[in-house]
């Protein structure tokens, strides 16, 4: 509410109480703008929400499912995963929602599919198998095959899938079908024992030359997502910033999502590439909070001209190539790097870096914690006082503040999996790559 003067006669004394109130309240506005404030991360907000969750989960699961309720049993599916809470009671619900699945909408089937894999839930790979070769749907018989590559055994799945593959690819026109049908035939290909990944020659796309003019943050992954990367950050000159001790600045920052589902699909893992960062939003979500997030938007999800930030351009078709165009030539032909793209054209958006005021607990026994897993995007690590909600640490804020430094979040964000060592990354990974030849 703004200060309203009256030019009218006071005393010195109430002038000075003015002031004072003045000074006073604009201190107050300051430090809250400082310090962020989450009221659902004390520890009696997150208690409620937990009790409140676990009530919802445990009626709703006694409920008949008919085409009238699978809304609300996909709710509850949802805060299942949220707070990966698994029961005997509810573990046989999960198998009575999935009799008959074939006959359940496309979003329920979605529902029940993500749940199962997120809870890692093996015994329905019968269930899930009838319900791949039934189906019409590209993105539903990638969720069931990625399910059964996770747990079915059987050395003929491969080849049953890739000729599956091939029948549906050759009549899909739609290029998002297409993209998933593809996404799903690389994954296949990764999972065969006579692969051989190439040597992957990281040097270029730290280069300094490497989209100068633009601040750049890289996310650096490992292949199992279960270990957190770290975020680095390249100024518009082609320097990394470095922190108050002159070494190169890195955060902790989680790439993994609730459901551990590969990026190409919705709710996934963030899938690697090239991001276009483009400035700084405060979410008004309660899971997000408060501090500023640094957006992002992917391939397809936003226009030719605003991704590659060339105002002269007329292309308005998004290709491979149009996407190629922002890579390191030697990495041109490097598919990994295409998953941003694939996933953008399956229709996955709203891919930001953020902080988080979801409980830690509910992760705490996984590689992760403290860190919590999103529904796709990147995570950093925040803590808030359990008794008034103040924040009391935040990798969020460092990593704002850096890019900050850097030149503003104008530019881009690229997402990398160096390897598929089972440890966090650490600076000292990636320290080999950022010396050039």
């Amino acid at each position: 509410m703004p200060f309203l003067f009256y030019f009218v006669p006071m005393t010195k004394t109430i002038a000075l109480t003015v002031l004072l109130f003045i000074c006073l309240c604009l201190n107050a506005n300051a430090q809250n703008a400082v310090v962020p404030f989450a009221k659902q991360a004390t520890k009696e907000s997150r208690d409620k929400e937990y009790r409140n969750l676990l009530n919802s989960i445990n009626q709703i699961l006694t409920m008949p499912l008919t085409d009238s309720t699978e809304e609300d049993w996909q709710d509850a599916f949802n805060a299942m995963e949220l707070i990966n809470y698994r029961s005997a009671e509810i573990d046989a619900r999960i198998g009575f929602a999935l009799n008959g699945i074939e006959k359940r909408s496309i979003g329920f089937q979605r529902a029940a599919l993500e749940l199962i894999y997120t809870l890692q839930t093996s015994e329905y790979t019968s269930t899930v198998h009838t319900l791949m070769l039934q189906t019409g749907n590209s993105k539903i018989f990638a969720m069931c095959a990625e399910y059964l590559l996770l747990y079915d055994n059987r050395s003929s799945l491969n080849l049953e899938l890739s000729t599956l593959i091939h029948e549906k690819i050759t009549t899909v026109k739609e290029a998002n079908n297409y993209a998933i049908l593809y996404s799903l035939t690389r994954r296949i290909n990764e999972k065969d024992p006579g692969t051989v990944l190439p040597v992957l020659d990281l040097h270029p796309l730290f280069a300094a030359a490497y989209l100068k003019g633009n601040t750049v943050v890289y996310s650096i992954q490992r292949k199992n997502r279960n270990y957190p990367g770290i975020a680095i950050v390249k100024d518009k000159q082609g320097n990394f910033v470095t922190d108050e001790t002159g070494n190169i600045f890195n955060v902790t920052q989680l790439a993994r999502s609730i459901t551990n589902l590969p990026g190409y699909l919705t709710n996934g893992n963030t899938p690697q590439g090239i991001f276009r960062m483009y400035g700084f939003e405060v979410s008004k979500g309660s899971f997000i909070g408060p501090t500023e997030n640094i957006q992002l938007t992917m391939p397809v999800e936003t226009s030719v001209r605003h991704f590659l930030k060339d105002s002269l351009t007329t292309d308005t078709l998004w290709t491979p190539y149009t996407y190629g165009n922002l890579l390191p030539e030697s990495l041109i032909n490097y598919q990994p790097l295409y998953e941003a793209y694939q996933a953008g054209t399956a229709g996955r958006s709203e891919i930001i870096a953020h902080g988080t005021t979801v409980n830690p607990e509910y992760y705490r026994s996984q590689p992760y914690y403290p860190i919590s897993p999103t529904q796709g995007c990147l995570c950093t690590k925040e803590t808030w006082s359990m008794v008034d909600g103040i924040r009391t640490e935040s990798d969020q804020q460092k990593l704002v503040n850096a890019v900050k430094k850097a030149g503003g979040a104008d530019g881009y964000c690229i997402v990398i999996e160096i390897d598929d060592q089972q440890r966090p990354v650490s600076i000292q990974d990636i320290l080999p790559f950022l010396k050039q030849k």
